[in-house]
């Protein structure tokens, strides 16, 4: 029997959920607005009930986004500050970019080059890192300046007039950024590279096989071993609808994704 060792636990896997539903949302009915010109936009917004109720919908997934950015902040200082787990700050399972990180960098360029060998990568890679942080600045960027257009009167008695029109700025051009990343590169690396191709269940079902965790995260394994704590990751396996629920859930997300890339793409280029 094949083990499976547990990468992302059911909390993890509940917060990535929220934050793809809430995503996906969020630039379907706020690019509408941003490409107002576009042949696509009156459509794309009455699909949602016309301007004023995409409007509502657009706030609906707001509130579930910053509700998902504070949930894991909290979990992340309950973490540090409760269980004094320091290892998020530093080590192999921190998402804090560290010297490896540009190592591994140049490394895997190089592989790419066929200049030397694939590096050894351990819990996260530097791409993944890349992601989140990408992600984390995106929605303290993104969350901030929704709510000053949200409500302009509350943040009028703290900052000057002027500012608000850079929020407005700020938060179509960020959001146009955010999303023209999350559905090209993030796409790419979690679900469209060839050998996770068409789709990477883990984040559904959190778990990896030993084939999987040893042949993509070698200088992991080989840690966990030499420290004696592969057991401890040990868990069940996943059971078989996840494996079904993550290929559709992640072909809509997907084929979504790249419809909207290629709206925008048409409203930039034609």
């Amino acid at each position: 029997m094949t083990r499976s060792y547990l990468r992302f636990d059911r909390y993890h896997r509940i917060l990535h959920g929220l934050l793809m539903i809430s995503f996906i949302g969020l630039a379907f009915t706020g690019m509408p607005l941003l490409f107002s010109e576009a042949s696509w936009a009156p459509y794309l917004s009455a699909a949602f009930g016309g301007p004023w109720s995409a409007g509502i919908v657009h706030r609906v997934f707001a509130v579930v986004l910053i509700a998902t950015f504070v949930l894991h902040v909290f979990r992340l200082l309950h973490r540090l500050f409760v269980k004094e787990d320091l290892e998020i700050l530093w080590g192999p399972a921190s998402m804090t970019p560290q010297p490896r990180d540009v190592a591994e960098m140049i490394a895997h360029l190089r592989w790419f080059l066929r200049l030397g060998p694939r590096p050894e990568f351990d819990h996260f890679t530097y791409w993944e890192k890349f992601d989140y942080w990408a992600v984390f600045w995106g929605m303290g960027v993104i969350g901030t300046s929704g709510l000053m257009l949200w409500f302009p009167e509350f943040f009028s008695r703290f900052v000057p007039g002027s500012w608000f029109n850079v929020a407005l700025l700020v938060h179509g051009e960020e959001g146009l950024l955010a999303a023209g990343f999350i559905f090209t590169i993030h796409f790419f690396n979690s679900h469209l590279r060839p050998e996770k191709f068409p789709v990477d269940p883990v984040i559904f079902g959190g778990r990896v096989t030993e084939h999987e965790l040893a042949e993509e995260r070698p200088a992991e394994y080989a840690r966990l071993r030499a420290e004696g704590r592969l057991a401890d990751h040990e868990t069940t396996p996943a059971l078989p609808w996840t494996f079904t629920l993550a290929r559709v859930v992640a072909a809509v997300a997907v084929t979504l994704g790249l419809v909207m890339v290629v709206l925008i793409l048409s409203s930039t280029w034609f």
